[in-house]
């Protein structure tokens, strides 16, 4: 298969497919993948619960769609090496749409932008997604990452805040209110979980950082809530009840079950209303959650055939991730996607195949049941402290400074509109004045690029003397709506004093509708004006435009020739007809 056509190609679990059928799988690469599996699912638990939390929602369901979500996406993908799950990116998305529709009403939106990503995937929309620029992408991960870590400081410093704001700016003031209220037990464990999490890597140790980091604050949280500290943990926070009346604090050791998304609890625990209104204010949501998922699994596949040389298939990775969000909610999970962090993990840990992903998913699966009761005495605080170091990597700071430091200004103000954007307001604001944005400023330096030369007198292009009354022009650039209406207003001035003008059009590659607009207008300006236009060296697209529109030679106005050298050899001809035209009418 080519790279063109790989990369377009559609197929459900092409790189399953691919990892297992075509490069032969072995015992000794399932044991590869066994530890990488292992290895990211331990990384992945903590984590699952700790941006379900940060989500709006039960930690449990984060850990359904770390597993079902994790599991799904990885069988059915295009990426080899991507883990899916619940992500930070996910989290400024989802939070209000928690707060506003419950649980129910974010499952039933992660199952439309489900079906919004399998569409994407039928119309083969994969490599359009990657053309978003980079100035909008870091502008909103880099807002995200704001947004995230202002959440957790309300955990991370133990204050007392009844009622979070929904406005960014609000959110600010009310902890800066409540900051009298910091509870000290609660920051010290912070404070130790967010140290160990910076010192840890430094030990070059295989252990993941994550893992020390929570069992050291775990365990200064129940040595300081054995002295009376009272440090809120998963378990005091959260209870839950079986469908057989049983409760318990924090999450039920039981396997993700079947059930209907719109039969969960809406806002504030009601019952949940699905009507065609509710279906409505859920799609601008749900289309949200289908880019934002297609942009990071997109991302993170590239990011990853960067690491090991292999390539993903576009295409079959949004199927897959549709698919995966699509069955994920009937089992409680939220939206899912590639994490770039699990999945280099994944890739570090020396995963062969989607196995290592599938694998991850099975451990995610045993914490849940094995551990949950361990699992309940986590301190928030903790896992605040866990989601600081999530939101500083996903803000990619480093590259955001690179970018403001050396990128041209319009860049510079796509990022700047961007950051400001998702912080302030939301994310689904943020990337599509970014991207409409970056698209005009875009459109603004490819149309200054167009230029327009006078090239009567160079000999490198005209070899022989011109009559005054012609003018031999030079465009260089595309003649699109941007540019053409400037360029071909400069033409047509010259239409008064000239009466011939020859273009010359071998550096125009592109000529669009605005363009052939433009021409158009030109042609007749020189029709009243007796002036003769002619047209020379042509490429394919305007020639193709031009034939579409059946603009044709008109006698006397309009003539065109292939090559420059052709159009000169007619001026002795044209300015002896000219000439007698001229003539007859002084007679």
């Amino acid at each position: 298969m080519s790279h063109s056509a790989h990369l377009f190609s559609l197929r459900i679990a092409h790189a399953l497919t691919e990892a297992c059928v075509k490069d032969k799988y072995s015992f000794k690469r399932f044991g590869q993948d066994l530890l990488a599996g292992l290895t990211v699912g331990i990384i992945a638990i903590p984590l699952a619960m700790a941006l379900a939390i940060a989500s709006g929602v039960a930690p449990q369901y984060g850990l359904y769609t770390a597993i079902v979500g994790g599991f799904i996406i990885a069988m059915s993908g295009g990426s080899r090496y991507s883990v899916s799950g619940p992500t930070a990116a996910f989290v400024v998305l989802l939070y209000p749409i928690a707060q506003q529709f419950g649980l129910a009403g974010l499952l039933i939106a992660t199952v439309m932008s489900g079906m919004i990503l399998v569409g994407m995937a039928t119309l083969r929309l994969g490599r359009l997604i990657l053309y978003i620029p980079e100035s909008v992408t870091l502008g909103f991960t880099a807002g995200i990452g704001v947004v995230i870590a202002t959440l957790q400081l309300k955990d991370f410093f133990g204050l007392e805040i009844a009622h979070m704001p929904e406005q960014y700016l609000a959110k600010l003031m009310a902890l800066a209110q409540a900051l009298p209220s910091v509870h000290l037990p609660s920051l010290l464990v912070a404070s130790a979980t967010l140290a160990t999490m910076l010192l840890w890597p430094k030990l070059k140790t295989p252990v993941p950082v994550h893992l020390p980091a929570i069992i050291l604050g775990t365990i200064l949280a129940l040595v300081l809530n054995a002295m009376g500290a009272d440090i809120e943990t998963i378990g005091t926070r959260f209870h839950y009840q079986l469908s057989d009346g049983t409760t318990g604090m924090g999450i039920p050791a039981v396997l993700p079950s079947f059930e209907w998304p719109w039969l969960q609890a809406g806002a504030n625990g009601q019952a949940f209303q699905f009507n065609l209104a509710t279906f409505q204010a859920l799609l601008p949501a749900a289309f949200a959650i289908a880019m934002l998922g297609a942009i990071e699994s997109l991302l993170c596949a590239v990011v990853l055939d960067g690491m090991t040389g292999k390539r993903h298939s576009a295409n079959s990775e949004l199927l897959g991730q549709g698919i995966g969000n699509i069955i994920t909610p009937f089992f409680g999970g939220i939206p899912a996607t590639a994490a770039i962090a699990r999945s280099a993990a994944n890739v570090k840990a020396g995963a062969q195949s989607p196995i290592a992903a599938m694998i991850h998913a099975i451990v995610v699966l045993f914490g849940l049941v094995a551990l949950a009761g361990v699992l309940a005495y986590l301190p928030m605080s903790a896992m605040a402290a866990l989601l600081l170091v999530v939101a500083w990597n996903m803000s990619e700071a480093h590259k955001a400074l690179h970018l403001v430091k050396t990128a041209p200004t319009s860049d510079i103000m796509v990022f700047v509109s961007c950051f400001s954007l998702t912080v302030i307001f939301d994310m689904v604001i943020a990337i599509s004045v970014g991207i409409i944005l970056a698209a005009l400023l875009f459109m603004k330096e490819i149309a200054e690029m167009t230029r327009l030369y006078d090239i009567s007198t160079n000999k490198r292009y005209v070899d022989q003397e011109l009559p005054a009354d012609w003018a031999v022009l030079k465009i260089n650039g595309p003649l699109f709506f941007a540019a053409a209406d400037r360029i071909f207003s400069e033409i047509a001035s010259l239409t008064e004093d000239k009466q011939v003008i020859v273009l010359y059009l071998d550096g125009v590659s592109i000529l669009d509708a605005g363009g052939l607009a433009a021409l158009t207008k030109l042609i007749e300006k020189c029709k009243a004006n007796k002036t003769k236009l002619i047209i020379a060296d042509l490429q394919f697209q305007p020639i193709r435009t031009l034939a579409r529109a059946k603009i044709q030679p008109i006698e006397g106005v309009l003539k065109f020739y292939s090559t420059l050298r052709e159009a000169m050899a007619e001026a002795p001809v044209i300015t002896q007809q000219t000439e007698i035209t001229a003539d007859k009418q002084t007679q």
